[in-house]
C-alpha cells in the first residue's frame, strides 16, 4: 500500500486543509519512532475513527533534558516506514528539527500544575518540551482525532488539560497499554535492556499487580502498598527507584487511602534504562 511521505510543515498543512476541505476527517498519532506494537495498535484505533491516518515520527529535542538520551534515542526510520504502510497509515509526517524549531524560536506552553508530579519532578522541562511540540504537530496537521496511549499516563493528561484550556477542537482518545508476553509494557527504550536486566525490568508490572492483589485483600493505606512496591523492586539488581506513586487520577495529586479510583504510577532506572507503568486501582471493599 501507498504511502505518503512530508518532510515540510507547509506541505502538511496544505495537505491538512485539503483533506478538510474534501470533508475528510483525519486521526492523528503522534510518535517519536522506532515504533513497537503499542504504537501500532494506537494506529488500528485511529483507523478506525477517521477517513485519513496521519502518524508523525519526530524525535522532539525540546522534552530531553541535559545528560538524557536524546543523541542515542533508538531510531530507524526505513523500518517505521514499512510498519506505518502495513497498518494503512496515509501520511507519515517526518520532519527535521530544524523545520519544527527555527533558529530564533522562542515560544514554549507551559502547564502549571499537572507537571508538579510523577515524572515532571525529575525531568523539569520534559512537559514543557511535550505540550510545547503536540500543539505544534496539532496545528500542523490538524487533525480532528488525536490518540495516545495509556502507558504516558501524565503525557495523557496534560495533553487533554492543554486541549481543553486552549479551546482546540480536537477530541483526544487513549488506547490502553500493550504489554510484551512477560508483561513488560511496550517502550522503544526497551530495547536499551540487556538480557540480565530484563527480570529487574519485570519488577514494575509485578509490583503494580502485587499492588493490585494487596488492595483486594482488603489494604487501603497507600503507605503500605508503596512500601511493599519499593521492597520488591530494590531486591532485583540494578534498580534505582525515581517515584512510586498513586495519585489522584484527575489531579495526579498523592492520596493516603485507595477509598475512591486511583493511579499508581512509578519510574524506575534499569542499569541506565529509564523505565515507566502505571495501573487503574479500584477498592472493591466498602
Amino acid at each position: 500500500m501507498s504511502i505518503d511521505i512530508i518532510s515540510l510543515k507547509t506541505e502538511m498543512q496544505a495537505r491538512s486543509n485539503h483533506l478538510r476541505n474534501q470533508g475528510k476527517t483525519i486521526g492523528f498519532v503522534p510518535t517519536m519512532g522506532y515504533l513497537h506494537e503499542g504504537h501500532l495498535s494506537l494506529m488500528r484505533l485511529t483507523k478506525s475513527m477517521a477517513d485519513t491516518l496521519v502518524v508523525s515520527i519526530f524525535v522532539n529535542p525540546t522534552q530531553f533534558g541535559p545528560g538524557e538520551d536524546l543523541g542515542a534515542y533508538p531510531r530507524d526510520f526505513e523500518r517505521d516506514q514499512s510498519l506505518c504502510r502495513k497498518e494503512g497509515v496515509d501520511v507519515l509526517f517526518y520532519p527535521t528539527a530544524s523545520q519544527m524549531y527555527g533558529p530564533r524560536f522562542q515560544t514554549f506552553i507551559a502547564l502549571e500544575q499537572l507537571p508538579l508530579h510523577l515524572c515532571g519532578i525529575s525531568r523539569p522541562a520534559f512537559f514543557r518540551g511535550v505540550a510545547t511540540v503536540v500543539t505544534k504537530l496539532f496545528n500542523i496537521v490538524k487533525p480532528n482525532t488525536a490518540i495516545f496511549g495509556q502507558k504516558d499516563y501524565q503525557q495523557l493528561m496534560v495533553i487533554r488539560q492543554l486541549v481543553q484550556d486552549l479551546d482546540l477542537d480536537i477530541q483526544i482518545s487513549s488506547g490502553p497499554t500493550v504489554r510484551e508476553s512477560d508483561g513488560l509494557a511496550m517502550s522503544s527504550r526497551n530495547a536499551y535492556l540487556s538480557a540480565s536486566q530484563r527480570p529487574s525490568a519485570l519488577t514494575l508490572y509485578q509490583a503494580l499487580c502485587q499492588t493490585r492483589d494487596h488492595l483486594e485483600n482488603g489494604l487501603t493505606d497507600a503507605k503500605a502498598l508503596i512500601q511493599s512496591a519499593v521492597s520488591l523492586i530494590l531486591s532485583f539488581p540494578e534498580t534505582v527507584i525515581d517515584y512510586i506513586t498513586i495519585c489522584d487520577p484527575d489531579t495526579l495529586e498523592d492520596i493516603q487511602t485507595i477509598d475512591r479510583p486511583a493511579v499508581m504510577a512509578l519510574a524506575v532506572k534499569v542499569g541506565k534504562t529509564r523505565l515507566i507503568d502505571n495501573m487503574m486501582l479500584y477498592c472493591t471493599r466498602a
